[in-house]
């Protein structure tokens, strides 16, 4: 294998991607785990990658990379933080699982209730599908209704009833409804547009009194990074608790990252439900529910909502999270990230508008989305507007001057603490060139 490279750009050609890639297609469905790696959207030979440090990934052939990728968000300290290295090497070589209670368990949970405003008790999942799949059930069996209200774009995992009009790696490949879907769950789901209150007050005088749940990102990361507008979300809440229905807030995204108490910290609106996952592990498979006392009281062994996992909270995860999240208790942390953040977006935008060339930039703390052939994003019809091909060339350009972006126009970009002033100035000369 090639050494290392210390620039950032593709010095060498990724024969050795390409062959992991043809051997891969032979043995897992589209040569990947998860949709969106297949590059589908953006065409060519997806990169295997071999190492991290810090703000940078290192390719199969040796080529580093600024990476805006950061695992689709867990890794807001960066690659291989050596505390966060340290305590899951410390935790593994006391036992990777149980099957039995830990007090890492313990630990993460008091972190999370302690940052969390919405939360007094939290129960821990191996996925964020796991964690709103669960939030879900809960939601049913504390209101006895059946019904689910989700927004167009809105991606919280792949659960049957959230199928259905999804982001992310749907919103990539075009599909509207995946196959297999029990339809008489996808019934139950309503799908109404973000950002719309009006649509909203429709459907709740439409279904009084029917709908279990409303979830929703605060912050959606799956459509692009679409914040959602404050009195909208106001609006929201006090539909839902006029109603009796509970409101959800996935911030599996958006949680520990848009702040430390999520986006709820930000807007001051706090959801009946909360979801999380992504940092929460420190880049280990994780996910969480958490609610008031009052509401997790139904999920067993306290109540009779049934959900379990044999790896849930276990001590690898429970340990590099709970470091994390400590790593996070700085008070200069989310000003620092925010700079970072605005410094990128900033200097896209200057770039866009010396080039001529028509695009919008949509952040938030840690985390951007740049819209070709775009004036205003604010919802899933605005997000699908943007020109696929334009993306499609720049994806490419930047991988070639040693950016590497989520390969889908749908993503967003994060943006981790281990970023430099450095890494962030040459992104943006990488752009300049590209465009």
């Amino acid at each position: 294998m090639v050494a290392m490279k210390t620039s950032t750009s593709r010095t060498t050609p990724n024969t050795n991607s390409q062959t992991l890639f043809q051997t891969a297609t032979k043995l897992i469905p589209g040569g990947v785990n998860s949709p969106a790696r297949a590059w589908r959207s953006v065409g060519g030979t997806p990169l295997f990658f071999e190492s991290g440090q810090g703000s940078r990934i290192t390719d199969a052939d040796g080529n580093s990379y600024i990476d805006y990728v950061c695992s689709w968000g867990p890794l807001i300290l960066g690659h291989s933080h050596p505390d966060i290295v340290q305590a899951a090497q410390t935790a593994t070589a006391k036992g990777a699982s149980f099957g039995a209670p830990t007090q890492y368990e313990i630990e993460a949970a008091q972190l999370i209730v302690d940052a969390v405003p919405s939360i007094e008790m939290v129960r821990f999942v191996n996925s964020g599908t796991e964690a709103t799949m669960s939030a879900m059930r809960l939601a049913r069996a504390a209101t006895g209704r059946d019904m689910i209200l989700k927004f167009d774009g809105g991606y919280h995992g792949h659960d049957d009833a959230l199928l259905v009009r999804a982001g992310s790696g749907l919103a990539t490949s075009g599909i509207a409804d995946s196959a297999g879907v029990n339809p008489k769950l996808a019934q139950d789901t309503i799908v109404a547009p973000y950002n719309d209150l009006d649509a909203i007050e429709r459907i709740f005088e439409t279904h009084p009194e029917r709908i279990a749940c409303v979830i929703i990102e605060p912050i959606a990361g799956n459509m692009g990074v679409v914040p959602a507008d404050p009195e909208f979300l106001a609006g929201l809440r006090r539909i839902t608790s006029d109603d009796g229905c509970l409101l959800i807030f996935d911030e599996v995204i958006s949680g520990f990252r848009a702040a430390y108490g999520g986006a709820q910290e930000i807007y001051g609106i706090l959801p009946d439900i909360t979801c999380l996952g992504k940092i929460i592990g420190g880049g280990f498979p994780v996910g969480a529910y958490g609610a008031s006392t009052e509401l997790m009281s139904h999920v067993a062994p306290l109540g009779s909502m049934y959900q379990a996992g044999t790896l849930s909270g276990n001590p690898v995860a429970m340990a590099a999270g709970a470091e994390t999240i400590r790593q996070l208790q700085s008070p200069d942390t989310y000003t620092r990230l925010s700079k970072k953040t605005t410094q990128l977006a900033n200097g896209l935008q200057q770039i866009l508008t010396e080039s001529e060339t028509p695009a919008t930039i949509n952040h938030t703390t840690g985390m951007l989305t740049l819209f070709f052939g775009v004036d205003s994003v604010t919802d899933m019809t605005t997000a699908s507007t943007n020109n696929h091909e334009q993306f499609k060339t720049f994806f490419h350009k930047m991988l070639q001057n040693g950016i590497y972006l989520p390969p889908s126009p749908y993503e967003a970009w994060f943006i981790s603490l281990a970023h430099t002033t450095q890494d962030i100035n040459q992104t943006l000369q990488a752009a300049r060139k590209s465009l």
